[in-house]
């Protein structure tokens, strides 16, 4: 059975933005998307924030072909009223982080991939780097 893999904003960035050091990292797992290996999940409010932050600094056209491009191996969770009410009540101490992590937790995956994983100590499901989860597909 495929991973379903909820790809927090911070890693859709580094792909997109080619940010580096963490670029790589983020491209290894989009190829395994596009090879259809795995499944990227991502939620609605990803692509709004993504669209602010590049086209800060880089053409407007472009981003929305980077953002056309990426939806094409990743599957979009809806940000729901039942989302945010979670989110709002939830013990995250960052709104969005809630929001990410209850858009995951709707779409079923099994295991949520961001760079930034003290953000996510309230989850239930595994949550990884982009190196750790490249690095656990080496020893299984």
């Amino acid at each position: 059975m495929k991973d379903r893999l909820f790809l927090d904003t911070n890693v859709v960035l580094d792909l997109l933005g080619e940010r580096e050091p963490y670029y790589n990292s983020a491209a290894k797992i989009a190829t395994l998307a596009d090879k259809g290996e795995i499944d990227l999940i991502v939620s609605a409010l990803t692509y709004s924030t993504l669209y602010y932050l590049l086209s800060r600094v880089e053409d407007k056209k472009l981003v929305k072909e980077k953002l056309r491009k990426f939806k094409v191996i990743a599957e979009t969770s809806d940000l729901t009223d039942k989302i945010v009410a979670k989110g709002l009540s939830s013990k995250f101490s960052d709104f969005e982080d809630s929001l990410q992590y209850y858009c995951a937790i709707k779409m079923d995956c099994k295991i949520l991939i961001t760079r930034n994983s003290k953000d996510f100590k309230e989850s239930e499901i595994p949550v990884l780097t982009p190196d750790e989860y490249l690095n656990s597909l080496r020893t299984k």
